[in-house]
């Protein structure tokens, strides 16, 4: 099942909560995700797997238009597409157009998020009526993937999609991610969450060696961030280092979480400029055509 929206709707949060393991990065700044995320359930029989997607929006550069491909290509061939919506406001044109695209693949399940935030309920029933309206979705449910509220029964509902066959996944995977770009992606949550605005989504972040030390418990892990500009290089080094060190020791512990040992993780700044708008190197840092 695909888990579509625009940015900063929720997903990567939804997909963490419903897993209950940390698959997808979260911040407050939009277009965090980039690629597509696997976070896989098994409850018994039925095993669930969610894709979480970028958020859909209007490209400004090639990097953009991947990541909107990337979320277009995810409703084709899945049981079920989850549209995740703000509470209030109004539709985005990006939004609308995947809604059209909708009405033309298989079934989609429309998922109003943050209700933790609401104050009332004439706003969220407004809300839920402006959707059942489009008549695209076969039902509307509403959550709150930051405190739970709602998820089990989400995935009651998804349980009516489930298919008879194997499972595609071991029962305690909770992810298809490689380690290497679980560490990449960790790192890049704490450049979000450190760096400044016009720092975060210019930089990307790739993994360069992987080697367990066969004699302790321990991972040497070397990392390459790239950025577009000298100056971007300059403030993620900060002065002395000291905001680089910040980013790696914050990666660090979620890395030693995540792996279940000791690392070492160095990390080396490197400028690549337009590198988001340059097909060559958006293959080189390894996002993947849709």
């Amino acid at each position: 099942m695909a888990l579509v929206g625009r940015p900063n709707v929720g997903k990567s949060s939804l997909t963490n909560t419903l897993v209950g393991e940390k698959v997808a990065i979260v911040t407050k700044k939009p277009q965090t995700t980039r690629s597509r995320i696997t976070g896989v359930i098994t409850k018994g029989p039925v095993q669930y797997v969610l894709m979480d997607t970028p958020g859909i929006h209007t490209p400004r550069n090639k990097l953009d238009a991947r990541m909107t491909q990337t979320a277009a290509a995810s409703v084709k061939d899945v049981d079920v597409t989850l549209m995740l919506f703000e509470p209030s406001g109004e539709l985005t044109e990006a939004e609308t157009t995947m809604i059209e695209a909708l009405r033309k693949s298989g079934p989609a399940i429309a998922v109003i998020n943050k209700v933790d935030l609401l104050h009332g309920f004439a706003e969220l029933e407004a809300r839920k009526q402006q959707i059942e309206a489009l008549g695209v979705f076969d039902t509307v449910r509403t959550i709150s993937a930051k405190d739970g509220t709602g998820c089990e029964e989400l995935l009651e509902v998804l349980r009516q999609y489930a298919t008879p066959g194997p499972h595609y996944f071991d029962d305690d995977a909770f992810t298809d991610m490689p380690e290497k770009e679980l560490v990449a992606e960790l790192i890049r949550e704490k450049l979000l969450l450190f760096m400044r605005d016009e720092v975060p989504h210019g930089v990307a972040v790739t993994v360069e060696s992987f080697k367990e030390r066969p004699d302790k418990d321990l991972i040497d892990i070397s990392v390459e961030i790239c950025c577009e500009r000298k100056s971007h290089k300059g403030m993620i080094i900060g002065k002395g280092g000291q905001m680089l060190k910040k980013v790696a020791s914050a990666a660090r512990t979620d890395c030693e979480e995540l792996l279940g040992t000791h690392i070492n993780l160095q990390c080396w700044v490197k400028v690549r400029e337009g590198w988001r708008d340059s097909e060559r190197l958006l293959d080189d840092l390894g996002f993947a055509k849709p």
